[in-house]
């Protein structure tokens, strides 16, 4: 048996290296391709082989017995290479799978060191101040009514911007855990938009900048109505403290569709392109090219009211319009 094995062996690797060889240069070239197209390759090479160097061996004589072999070989290749695509597929869609679930994860980490450290700051701004202020009062720096009424207030204020941020972060970590839920009923886009600027009003007013709501048309949309007037007021928050006295915040109501739009343009000054895909993520605040306010929150309002848009399986979008941004909310109408 030994003498017949090295009898057979310069045969058998004469014929099945170069097959071998031919296999390695065709991975090569198939790297950058699909790994079914590489799973087949690999399953096809040792077939190949095996019957060419079973070819080789016997002399090229096409007996019985070799042409039996050579049915096997067709009727395992037959069985195989289906099997290595669909192996092949399978593995591909779990490696891109596995490969996008590490690059959220990756990305949501990012966002959640971002948010610690925007929170951070912002959290310890108004605390400082709050604790400042009370140690005055406390060991009697600040005497007089009039001042002692002035820091009250300053601390109300910081309170109720703390106050602010908390909610907001309560409300982004609901949706970003999936523990929203929302009651969904007929909706009247008219009440919800005139509440929102009745409420953001004064705000607009203190700071000199005109706030106007127009439309043409009062679509009824399928949704929660304290969800749907949180989004309106965050934009509309959001357009207030970016646009700069004289300036015009918009609001503007259509139907298109089966949807409702709801447009709010501010006069921010844009926003520069590479920043627009942004403008909804945790925390983000845009750069120097915004007109600033100085009185910026925690940069949740805008990435809240995403969350809440896709919650009513809606759509929400930024983009630069005249001296400003337009945000554009699109809502599926109530039949």
């Amino acid at each position: 048996m030994l003498v017949e094995l090295m009898h057979i062996a310069p045969y058998a690797i004469a014929f099945t290296l170069p097959i071998a060889l031919l296999g390695l240069v065709l991975l090569q070239w198939l790297r950058e391709r699909s790994l079914a197209t590489s799973m087949t390759v690999l399953v096809l090479v040792p077939l190949v082989a095996t019957a060419i160097g079973v070819i080789g061996v016997s002399g090229f004589m096409f007996t019985a017995m070799l042409n039996t072999t050579m049915l096997v070989y067709l009727w395992v290749a037959i069985v195989t290479v289906p099997a290595a695509l669909l192996l092949g597929r399978g593995i591909a869609k779990r490696t891109v799978w596995e490969r996008e679930a590490r690059s959220r994860e990756r990305a949501a980490e990012a966002s959640r060191r971002e948010l610690v450290a925007w929170i951070s700051h912002d959290l310890r701004t108004p605390l400082a101040g709050i604790r400042a202020m009370a140690d005055a009062l406390s060991d009697g720096v600040v005497s007089a009514p009039e001042d002692v009424a002035g820091y009250a207030s300053r601390i109300s204020t910081e309170t109720q911007r703390l106050s602010g941020m908390v909610d907001d972060l309560f409300e982004l970590s609901k949706i970003t855990a999936g523990a929203l839920r929302l009651t969904m009923s007929a909706v009247p886009l008219r009440d919800v938009i005139s509440e929102a600027v009745a409420a953001e009003g004064p705000v607009a007013a203190r700071k000199g900048v005109h706030l106007e709501a127009n439309a043409e048309a009062w679509p009824v949309v399928l949704g929660s109505d304290p969800e749907l007037a949180r989004v309106i007021r965050n934009l509309l928050s959001n357009a207030i403290r970016h646009t700069p006295a004289d300036g015009t915040v918009a609001v503007h109501v259509d139907a298109e569709d089966d949807r409702a739009v709801v447009r709010v343009d501010d006069a921010c000054g844009g926003i520069p392109d590479n920043e627009l895909d942004r403008v909804f993520d945790v925390a983000f605040r845009g750069s120097s090219a915004r007109t600033p306010s100085g009185d910026g929150g925690a940069g949740l309002g805008l990435a809240i009211a995403r969350g809440l848009v896709e919650a009513h399986r809606g759509e929400i979008a930024a983009h630069n319009h005249g001296p400003g941004c337009r945000f554009e909310v699109k809502l599926p109408i109530a039949v």
